[in-house]
């Protein structure tokens, strides 16, 4: 509609178009939260995550990548930024800067960890670089962009016969994780802390997927009155 409107003006500037013309055209709405969360079921996350080959170089990093996203909801960008020395393998935790540059402190899990140990052991390339995740050919350096931690989850996708439901694959296992934590009973605030949202406003829109919870506040449907 706001492309209509604007060729409108164009026309009625340009004297090929009676004024007022472009008032004819609605303005839409667009409200904060309108959309759903697009997200994996869980059975869908396993078969991404089981795709990898581990014994391969490239498939034990991915395999490490993957089970950031899918079990602790990290973003691309946290990818990129994560370093060796992010790792307190004696407090098996991790240090993460998300948006804005705010690092934290996150627990690392036997999962998640041993995935790490194997692909710094076993797939990681010899470099300069203190990046976590190095690409896998030459030059041996840090991703240049989060799109390529995308197409690492694109490609674990197709591997394993799951459709992606929406862009930014990546951002699609954040979703799963949240979606995952609220079928098991998490409330809003600690589905907020483990994505790290700044305000519960941002967390809000996983209320829209919750179908028990809605059940049990929608109202019943008004019966029509004879006029």
């Amino acid at each position: 509609m706001t492309a209509v409107r604007a060729f409108l003006r164009f026309l009625i500037a340009d004297g090929r178009c009676a004024a007022g013309l472009d008032a004819a055209i609605p303005a839409l709405a667009h409200w904060r939260l309108s959309t759903l969360p697009r997200y994996l079921q869980p059975e869908d996350v396993e078969r991404v995550i089981a795709s990898c080959d581990p014994t391969t170089p490239v498939g034990t990093r991915d395999r490490a990548i993957l089970l950031l996203l899918a079990r602790m909801g990290l973003r691309a960008g946290d990818i990129l930024r994560l370093r060796l020395g992010d790792i307190d393998w004696k407090e098996a935790s991790i240090r993460v800067a998300g948006k804005g540059r705010r690092q934290v402190s996150l627990p690392l899990t036997q999962e998640i960890g041993d995935a790490i140990i194997a692909y710094i052991k076993d797939g990681r390339p010899k470099t300069d670089s203190d990046a976590l995740f190095i690409r896998s050919r030459a030059p041996f350096r840090a991703f240049a962009s989060h799109c390529a931690i995308s197409m690492i989850v694109i490609e674990a996708m197709r591997r394993a016969g799951v459709t992606c439901p929406s862009r930014g694959a990546a951002h699609v296992l954040r979703h799963s994780v949240a979606s995952s934590m609220l079928r098991q009973g998490a409330s809003l605030q600690e589905i907020a802390g483990v994505l790290r949202h700044r305000s519960i406003a941002t967390t809000e829109i996983y209320a829209k997927i919750d179908v028990i919870a809605l059940r049990q506040i929608a109202q019943p449907w008004p019966e029509v009155k004879p006029c």
